[in-house]
């Protein structure tokens, strides 16, 4: 494996509430870490899950996951952060999986 996708691996691995810049509000009943991100660090497209439209590239967004459980990255949202911020008129189980 080249030694860039190595480092991409090991970063990925770290547990993700470490960090400093990670906040705990509410949504559908649950906590969820939120972490903010820079439309410099968004370098991957993804789909939001409250309005289903594509997180472009370059793009400031959220990063959501439940507080409680493991938090792997399988449960990692990427939200607009204007949907997040309007996500409890989203109905539960259509901004999320459960």
């Amino acid at each position: 494996m080249p030694r860039a996708n190595r480092r991409r691996r090991d970063l990925d691995a770290r547990p993700l509430a470490a960090s400093s810049e990670v906040a705990t509000e509410p949504y559908a009943g649950r906590s969820w870490y939120v972490r903010r991100l820079s439309g410099a660090s968004a370098t991957r497209a993804y789909r939001c899950p409250g309005c289903h439209q594509e997180i472009r590239v370059g793009t400031a967004h959220v990063v959501v996951w439940p507080a409680e459980g493991t938090g792997g990255l399988e449960e990692r949202r990427h939200w607009h952060a204007r949907c997040w911020g309007t996500r409890h008129a989203t109905p539960p189980g259509h901004g999320t999986r459960r």
